[in-house]
This record gives structure tokens, C-alpha cells and sequence, in this order.
């Protein structure tokens, strides 16, 4: 690996390690970037997922503070995450290449109108529930739909992963009345599940570059850090715009440049 390669993948990795603290979809800035480098596509995404995750670990440690009381949701959501993770990386080693990328657009496009109404669907889960829809509520547990979505969820993620954390946000803020601070930490310990219940199939079965992961490690660990530090300080409204912003870039970009 070139010096060139090497400070434009941990550049990238640092802004995709902060991207996914706050929202998701950093690996619309790593897997490019790889791509652009010479890395064959499946090469890419494989080490891709690998190299971001300790991003994803960082940015679940950031946000502690926002998990406390999330146990119980989180735990039948991370198994349906797993499950999710799982088949979607087989799928990736035995699918022809391109399939699943057919309708990643439309699940963004879904995910940031969740997100845009968040709000009201939380006031709504609010009702039922019994619960405030301020951060110290206790939001009503994971429905069959809920987890449904979740596993799909993961079965993307697995499979290519770009924008999940923008699917799992709206997902979560449809179903639980509670914070979007609160959500977001959600949504990355979930991607962590996901992203490395991928990383071990693809290390034992698919082809990595190692150094590549190396780096984006080191760079993703870092954004991640600094993602959850500035994200955890932006208000719900500005954070919901950044999220539909990514969002609309995202689904813009797997449109017209796949």
C-alpha cells in the first residue's frame, strides 16, 4: 500500500467513523474510496465492513450514557440483528453481485421519511404506551414488526451495509417513544451486532485486504470517538436533518452512480 493510499483511507475512515456515530452511512465514503484505489468491489465492501467496526464500538461507548435503561429492547432486537447479519453476508458470498443494491434506494428514501416523522410516530407510541416521549421514558417494548424490520435491517447490512444506521433510526423512532439521542445509541450498538456478525463470515469465507483494514480501523476508531462527542451536543432537529441529508445523498448516489 502507497503512503497516498494509506492517508486517503484513514481520512476517509475518520470521517465515516463520525458519520456512523451520529447517523450511518460512513461506508458511503470508505467503500468509494476503495473502489477508487484499485480494490476489486467485493474486496471492498468485505474489508470495509471489517475495518469500521472498531468506528462502531467507539461510537456505542460514546453514546453509554444514552443506553442506560435499553436492555430490555435491545436485547430480542440484537438476536433479530444477528440473524439478520448473518444471512445477508452469505447472500453476499453467494449471490451475483448487484442484486440486493436493487432496492437499497427505496429502503433509504423509507428510512428518512421515518426519520422526518419521527416525531408525531413517537407522540403516537407515546399514547398508547403510556410514556413520555422525553429521553428518561421507559418506550414500549420490540413488536413482531419491529423485529421483522430489524432482521431485514441486518440482512442489508450484511449484505452491503451503507445507510443502515439511516434505516435503523427511522425504524426505532417509529416504534419507540423516546429521545433521538436515545435512538441513535440504539442504533449503534445494532450496527455493531450486524457489521461484525458480518465481519467473522467474511473473515473465515471471503478474501480481505488486511492492510486496507489496518488503516480504516485505526481512522473509524477515531471519527467514531468524535462523532458521539459532537452528536450527543446537536439538538433532535438538527440531527434529524443531518440524518435526511445523508440519507437523500446516499439514495442519490446508489441511483445514478452504482
Amino acid at each position: 500500500m502507497s503512503l497516498f493510499a494509506a492517508v486517503a483511507i484513514l481520512a476517509a475512515a475518520v470521517a465515516a467513523g463520525a458519520i456512523n456515530a451520529v447517523v450511518g452511512s460512513g461506508s458511503l465514503i470508505t467503500f468509494p474510496t476503495l473502489l477508487a484505489l484499485g480494490y476489486p468491489p467485493v474486496v471492498a465492501n468485505v474489508s470495509n465492513n471489517i475495518g469500521v467496526i472498531p468506528g462502531n464500538v467507539t461510537a456505542s461507548f460514546g453514546y453509554r450514557k444514552e443506553l442506560t435503561g435499553q436492555r430490555g429492547r435491545l436485547s430480542p432486537l440484537a438476536v433479530a440483528s444477528f440473524a439478520g447479519a448473518l444471512t445477508g453476508a452469505l447472500a453476499l458470498l453467494a449471490l451475483p453481485a448487484g442484486i440486493f443494491k436493487l432496492v437499497v434506494p427505496a429502503l433509504i428514501v423509507v428510512g428518512c421519511g421515518l426519520v422526518v416523522l419521527q416525531p408525531r410516530l413517537s407522540a403516537w407510541v407515546a399514547s398508547r404506551s403510556k410514556a413520555s416521549a422525553g429521553g428518561d421514558a421507559k418506550p414500549a417494548k420490540a413488536s413482531p414488526v419491529l423485529l421483522a424490520g430489524v432482521f431485514l435491517t441486518g440482512v442489508y447490512g450484511g449484505y452491503f451495509g451503507a445507510a443502515q444506521g439511516v434505516i435503523l433510526v427511522g425504524l426505532l423512532g417509529m416504534f419507540f417513544a423516546d429521545s433521538l439521542q436515545r435512538i441513535n445509541a440504539g442504533k449503534n450498538v445494532l450496527v455493531t451486532i450486524v457489521n461484525t456478525t458480518a465481519a467473522i463470515v467474511f473473515m473465515i469465507f471471503a478474501h480481505v485486504a488486511w492492510a486496507a483494514v489496518g488503516v480504516l480501523a485505526a481512522g473509524s476508531a477515531v471519527g467514531g470517538l468524535v462523532g458521539a462527542r459532537v452528536g450527543r451536543r446537536l439538538p433532535p432537529l438538527v440531527l434529524r436533518i443531518i440524518i435526511v441529508i445523508i440519507g437523500i445523498v446516499s439514495a442519490v448516489k446508489l441511483i445514478f452512480f452504482p
